[in-house]
């Protein structure tokens, strides 16, 4: 059960849930891929100097590459962003917990930032003012101009 559905109140109901963009895997990607071509380039070489510098350098991209797509996948199930009919709820964390939380009659506008290859790939970053505060910045939302929609429309 997710944190929005254990925080409804009587009568709110889920109306949009948002989820960060898979984007968020690609720098750890780029370097498992990294590896794998340095380890091919040391298997083909014979100099023993230049294949034991190449596959070091293979399994140390590897675990960075591993690394940073662990990383992205905390960042992915840690982060809940959900409209209700009634509030704006963002959660992030796993082990530790942040939330805010903003009624929809208190948000005063929606800002969506995308670049070339965000809107070319449907990513963005999110970031909801309202009355006196404001719900931080969320990057590599997906889908970002369906979660202005949804916090942007009133409630049925």
């Amino acid at each position: 059960m997710s944190y929005a559905e254990r925080v409804l109140q009587p009568g709110e109901t889920i109306v949009y849930e948002a989820r960060i963009h898979w984007i968020v895997y690609l720098g750890g990607i780029a370097l498992v891929i990294a590896a794998v071509v340095l380890a091919m380039a040391a298997v083909a070489l014979h100099g023993d100097t230049v294949r034991i510098g190449l596959m070091a350098a293979a399994a140390l991209a590897l675990v960075f590459g591993l690394f940073q797509m662990l990383g992205a996948w905390i960042k992915v199930a840690g982060t809940e962003i959900t409209v209700t009919s009634r509030r704006v709820i963002y959660k992030r964390g796993i082990v530790s917990r942040n939330t805010l939380e903003m009624n929809l009659d208190k948000v005063e506008s929606v800002l969506v930032q995308q670049s070339l290859l965000g809107r070319m790939l449907d990513f963005g970053t999110v970031i909801v003012r309202g009355v006196g505060a404001g719900l931080e910045p969320v990057d590599r939302v997906a889908n970002p101009l369906e979660l202005h929609r949804n916090i942007g429309a009133p409630a049925a």
